[in-house]
């Protein structure tokens, strides 16, 4: 395995190594110990799956404290663009978006801290697993609108299937409102 930092503190990239031979492939998904030793160090509780089809936009959503969850999240097959907004107040990138292409070929993984809006673009049917550290709790559910006009976000998706709730979510400001 290798890390990749981001420039978001806490948010990290995270490419396995793979073993191919004439029978297929191999690889660790998940090493608890050489994860702990890059300073990852979470217990998760619950593992999370869903299949997407091509166009699909799903986000942004996280939960908010004391239920707030960090996520280590792959493409199983398929490819997604995954897109997260930091919503920490005090950060330096506070209000950015950062993208990552999370490929089932590639197997390439992406750790989401505590405090960051979370959501994704399936560029093929995908289906898209994550690990969470703490449990759905559906009272902390909170989200952004995808379309965010400030955010001005690029999901590389020209006709977005997008679900009633999420187009009903709140823009940045008026979330960031509802958090004070």
């Amino acid at each position: 395995m290798t890390v990749k930092a981001t420039g978001f503190d806490g948010l990290i990239e995270i490419h396995p190594k793979i073993f191919e031979d004439l029978r297929g492939s191999f690889l660790e998904s998940y090493h608890h110990q050489k994860l702990k030793e890059w300073g990852i160090d979470y217990a998760f509780v619950q593992d999370n799956q869903s299949f997407s089809k091509k166009g699909v936009i799903r986000g942004l959503h996280l939960q908010v404290p004391p239920h707030a969850q960090t996520k280590l999240v792959h493409v199983v097959w398929g490819k997604v663009l995954d897109v997260v907004v930091d919503i920490r107040k005090n950060s330096p990138t506070f209000g950015k978006a950062y993208y990552c292409e999370l490929d089932g070929r590639r197997k390439n993984m992406l750790l989401i801290p505590e405090g960051f809006a979370h959501g994704f673009a399936a560029l093929e049917d995908s289906v898209f697993f994550y690990k969470c550290d703490g449990y759905y709790h559906p009272e902390s559910e909170r989200g952004i609108v995808w379309n965010d006009p400030d955010l001005n976000l690029d999901w590389g998706i020209s006709e977005p299937i997008v679900s009633e709730k999420d187009m009903k979510l709140p823009i940045f400001k008026e979330f960031v409102k509802q958090m004070s």
